[in-house]
């Protein structure tokens, strides 16, 4: 399973959302040429996704999709949450902060930090938001690997050392700022103006 594409694990949620619709809606087999069709993706690219996480598939009956949905939760790893803190409870961060359905991808966002003392305080789901200083302590009692840095570009190196120095091992990242990291530190770029410009570009190539 290592040696699974990053487009193909890219994927693997997408076909477990829509696994979860159609069970509860009742469908209890489904084929690679159903979920291509929905979610408008190659039947071929379909199985060979799908096989690399599962051998749920049978001939002439398809998957079931009861089976496929706990393959897929297990590979990604729903079933075992992990702890998250973010930097940055500005709007984004806070409304990330305060998002219920990250638990049903694993992710538990316990706290996040802030330098700006209007932005400290509870959240309105009840969650803390601290003093960007509090965090060392913080992370020596909690031990947290994973940071979302949500805060302007000129303050993400700063806030990457900070992270890293206290324990993050993974961070996701919505700054634009190029970030200097050790080799062994995962990051994953999140850049919601690109995303939504090469959304823009794909609408007017399929309605011109």
């Amino acid at each position: 399973m290592s040696n699974i594409s990053s487009n193909t694990k890219n994927r693997l949620p997408f076909y477990l959302e829509y696994l979860n619709k159609i069970y509860s809606e009742g469908q209890v087999n489904v084929s690679s040429s159903g979920i291509a069709s929905a979610l408008n993706l190659g039947e071929v690219q379909v199985r060979k996704d799908i096989a690399s996480v599962s051998s749920s598939g049978r001939p002439k009956v398809g998957y079931d999709v009861a089976k496929l949905i706990k393959d897929l939760e297990e590979f990604l790893g729903y079933g075992d949450l992990d702890d998250a803190v973010i930097f940055g409870a500005g709007k984004l961060g806070r409304a990330l902060l305060d998002y219920p359905g990250f638990n049903d991808c694993g992710l538990n966002i316990v706290s996040a930090f802030d330098t700006d003392v209007s932005k400290q305080g509870i959240s309105e789901s009840g969650k803390i938001v601290s003093d960007i200083s509090t965090f060392e302590e913080f992370n020596k009692k909690h031990q947290v690997k994973i940071g979302i840095l949500c805060v302007p570009d000129e303050y993400a190196q700063e806030v990457c050392n900070l992270m890293i120095k206290n324990g993050i091992k993974a961070i996701l990242t919505f700054s634009q700022a190029h970030l200097e990291l050790p080799e062994d530190i995962i990051v994953k770029n999140e850049n919601l103006a690109y995303s939504l410009a090469l959304l823009s570009i794909e609408l007017k190539s399929k309605h011109r």
